[in-house]
């Protein structure tokens, strides 16, 4: 079974969190979680830990048969988690649908080629055959943001526990609801005891886990302080970390690009879980040929979208997660401002003791302003308008992120050879960088390290284990 531990009222003497479920549209609070005790982190730990002697053994197939009903029970509850995801960050329905089916294909992607993927390798040698095996490493320690909340979960937990280790995931204190139902999902999938634990926590409990000479590996999603955090507290433990923080993505736009396509593609990468994704387009690059006509259609499909409640199918602009989330933008566009950059949509925050904040965009910004050096993890957009491509590519490059980016044009192969000099991990042609079951997902620089999703997503928790006889 997958376990959800919910903590029992306060002992005497001990200390605990309250995690708050608040629905960012009205600001009421949903619900209140009360956090796990150290005695219950711990007992959960060992938990897990027991059940890997047994889960390692499990077949392939087995294995397989589990996700593939985890993913029959995501296409049964979309309508249900798509509302939770609505009320506790904000995410539109609609948007929230396409998450759980995204969930429900990973699932059945590592259910499919999961044990193809972890196939033992020959390596031939005149001394003596080698052989490589994939084995698990054991308890596998994964901490997720709010933003997406089913999706993070997923798309680590899936590729681990088809590689055979058991998993702990200690979620973002703000979607505990979401946490919860992703725990039942497992549970009512078949999951045993221990092979997927729901940790009830806080950022001081997650370093105990981390601490635990019982967890193996740690899975990080969030921002690069926080991740070097993490990374800083395993590396004392020399435990693996695979860590995807923040982005800065690039959307260049090209003198040659098609217009009505890439005004379409930017609404949707920058608008998107109302931007609120480590790989939103967020810095818009523009040749000079082009700027004056994207901005002006950009502004108009902007404008153009109805603010209001993230259930209502209609709604173009959501809130975003939080009131707190909301301020930080407002003051990240002001100091741009102040700094000298233009606006020219939105920058209010138009129910000041809400969580919505208008969609804007800033021009002329330039180096040194928050919107250029700083991740605008919201509906923002910063426009640069730059002479050349060459200029363009020097521009994209200059950010401590290295996750994602687009390149916008009608000639392939010139948008080939401009993503192939652009600094991150994945860059895509005519599309904002995406997710797919099947394509890795990660990034470099100050985004992070190791990859998630496709095959290379499953070989990041595996023993690579080499038995050869010498001749």
């Amino acid at each position: 079974m997958a376990t959800s531990v919910t903590a029992p009222p306060t002992e005497s003497g001990a200390e605990r969190g309250v995690l708050r479920s608040v629905n960012p549209y009205t600001g009421q609070t949903l619900k209140t979680f009360e956090e796990m005790s150290e005695d219950e982190v711990d007992r959960a730990v060992a938990a897990a830990h027991e059940r890997f002697a047994s889960w390692r053994c499990v077949p392939s197939p087995e294995r397989a048969r589990l996700l593939q009903r985890a993913a029959g029970l995501c296409r049964e509850r979309r309508d249900d988690l798509a509302r939770f995801m609505a009320l506790e960050m904000g995410k539109r329905v609609v948007e929230g649908r396409k998450e759980i089916d995204l969930c429900a294909r990973i699932f059945d992607y590592y259910a499919e080629n999961g044990e193809r993927f972890l196939r033992p390798q020959l390596i031939p040698s005149p001394a003596g055959d080698g052989m490589l095996f994939n084995q698990p490493l054991g308890v596998i320690f994964g901490i997720e943001p709010w933003n997406y909340p089913f999706y993070q979960i997923v798309r680590f937990a899936a590729p681990t526990l088809m590689a055979g280790n058991v998993v702990l995931l200690k979620h973002a204190t703000s979607v505990q609801q979401c946490a919860a139902a992703a725990a039942e999902l497992f549970h009512d999938a078949g999951f045993p005891p221990g092979a997927y634990t729901n940790l009830v926590a806080s950022a001081r409990l997650a370093s105990r886990v981390i601490d635990d000479d019982r967890v193996q590996g740690v899975s990080f999603t969030g921002s690069d302080d926080a991740g070097a955090r993490v990374a800083e507290r395993a590396g004392k433990n020399v435990k693996k970390t695979v860590l995807e923080l923040g982005g800065s993505d690039p959307f260049i736009v090209l003198e040659d690009a098609d217009m009505d396509l890439t005004v379409e593609r930017a609404v949707f990468g920058r608008m998107n879980n109302m931007g609120q994704s480590c790989v939103a387009s967020k810095r818009f690059i523009l040749l000079e040929k082009v700027s004056e006509e994207f901005v002006e259609r950009f502004r108009e499909k902007l404008a153009a979208l109805k603010m209001g409640d993230p259930q209502d199918e209609s709604t173009g602009v959501a809130p975003v997660s939080s009131a707190q989330a909301a301020a930080q933008l407002k003051d990240q566009v002001d100091r741009s401002v102040a700094a000298g950059a233009r606006l020219i949509l939105g920058g209010n925050r138009p129910v000041p003791e809400g969580a919505f904040f208008e969609p804007t965009i800033l021009t002329d910004v330039k180096k040194g302003m928050p919107a250029y050096d700083e991740e605008l993890f919201g509906p923002v957009a910063a426009v640069i308008v730059v002479p050349n491509e060459a200029r363009a590519i020097e521009v994209a490059n200059d950010t401590i992120y290295g996750l994602g980016g687009s390149v916008y044009t009608r000639n392939l192969e010139r948008g080939r050879r401009v993503a192939e000099q652009i600094e991150a991990a994945m860059v895509y042609i005519n599309h904002p960088a995406y997710t797919y079951e099947d394509m890795p997902f990660g990034g470099i620089k100050k985004s992070g390290y190791g990859r998630e999703t496709g095959e290379l997503g499953i070989q990041e928790f595996v023993n690579k284990k080499l038995v050869r006889a010498v001749r």
